[in-house]
């Protein structure tokens, strides 16, 4: 069963002091219920999630005791995509007409704050200092860097333009662009990422309403379709960042595996996406899955990054709403975004960032640790 996506609505994300990360989910579930001209009461089931800010289920207090049925989701930086996916099969499934995905997030200051135990890890990891991530991230593009030849120009690149594109969202936590040399000649935190390239935890929320395709001109807007949504887990010898061992064999991340799955579902290919929200949780992480998700070879990252091809104009936009990078990443909320940014791309209301050239297709993709990623495929 084909399902199209009738409303979307966000609460803008970076640091809003006094609202809680539940009080932003309820306000882009209002936003998204408004924009798809319906009511709580019509949605028949909802699937979300949040890190830090509490059950998504919790919302039905502020929304309504309907009575749906709410599942709670949690998976790391990719918990909106897994929300998305268990609202989707409730639909496919024929239990429902019309489902909710929501994700939020409000993240304390500083690095995020998972505790070892959670993922199996004694409470040594963390005191050792070993559960900052900015280090494996370091270390994961510094070795690939130093296979495939990428600069640390390229690393400036990325960050260049998430600023840039971040700039023109008013829903964006980081609006104001930083030049090449300046993010070159910011804070080095962990060689080679320097401050600006790496995300911080955030704030934030994102709602998408759910429906048949076949009751989809019901709505006002007209539909944008979701043609595939895949997650997968990671293989033997994939990289991980929250673990205390590294396998002598070496796999693909989750990522290769998700994207193709996605493409296979949707029958397409990487050729025929006109915009790619991809996840960037620090420069590194965008030239990398750049080649996990089928978009180019191991290596082509480079040119492709300074000759502007992933920016707006460009032949594949990347991350045109300023991504991770300039967004920050409230947990939940953060593969949400993706569809969301999606979205108004194919419906061509993105405003001063629009793709030219009236996309037809989009492709997001979220990784988010233990080891699991997200893709999703949407149409006009």
């Amino acid at each position: 069963m084909k399902i199209a996506v009738v409303g979307i609505g966000m609460h803008r994300f970076g640091r809003t002091p006094g609202v809680s990360g539940r009080a932003q989910g309820a306000h882009a579930a209002r936003e998204a219920l408004h924009d798809a001209g319906i009511d709580w009461s019509d949605v028949q089931f909802a699937a979300g999630g949040s890190h830090s800010a509490g059950d998504a289920d919790s919302l039905v207090s502020e929304l309504g005791l309907t009575g749906v049925p709410f599942v709670n989701v949690s998976n790391g930086c990719a918990t909106g995509g897994s929300a998305l996916l268990v609202a989707s099969a409730a639909i496919r499934s024929g239990s429902c007409d019309v489902a909710m995905a929501i994700g939020f997030d409000k993240h304390p200051r500083g690095a995020f704050n998972t505790d070892p135990a959670s993922l199996g890890i004694g409470d040594w990891y963390g005191e050792t200092g070993m559960m900052l991530t900015t280090q494996f991230f370091a270390m994961k593009i510094q070795r690939y860097r130093e296979l495939h030849g990428i600069s640390t120009e390229t690393l400036a690149a990325v960050a260049e333009k998430a600023f840039r594109n971040g700039a023109a969202n008013p829903n964006a936590w980081r609006r104001d662009p930083h030049g090449r040399q300046a993010i070159l000649d910011s804070a080095m935190i962990n060689y080679p990422l320097t401050q600006y390239m790496y995300c911080s935890p955030g704030e934030g929320a994102v709602a998408l309403v759910l429906t048949r395709a076949d009751h989809a001109s019901k709505y006002p807007h007209p539909p944008v379709y979701l043609e595939a949504a895949e997650l997968r887990s990671r293989r033997f010898g994939s990289f991980e960042v929250f673990s205390p061992w590294l396998s002598p064999e070496a796999a693909p991340g989750p990522s290769v595996e998700a994207a193709r799955a996605t493409f296979e579902a949707a029958g397409i290919g990487p050729e025929d996406v006109d915009v790619a929200q991809l996840q960037d949780t620090e420069s590194g992480a965008e030239v990398m899955h750049m080649a996990e998700t089928g978009f180019c070879k191991d290596g082509e990252q480079e040119q492709l990054i300074l000759s502007g091809a992933t920016a707006i104009g460009g032949r594949l936009p990347v991350n045109t709403d300023g991504g991770c990078l300039a967004n920050g990443e409230p947990i939940g909320a953060s593969g949400l975004r993706q569809v969301h940014e999606n979205v108004l791309q194919l419906r061509g209301d993105a405003g001063p960032r629009q793709v030219t050239g009236q996309p037809k297709v989009g492709f997001t993709h979220v990784y988010g640790s233990p080891g699991v990623s997200a893709c999703t495929i949407v149409s006009r």
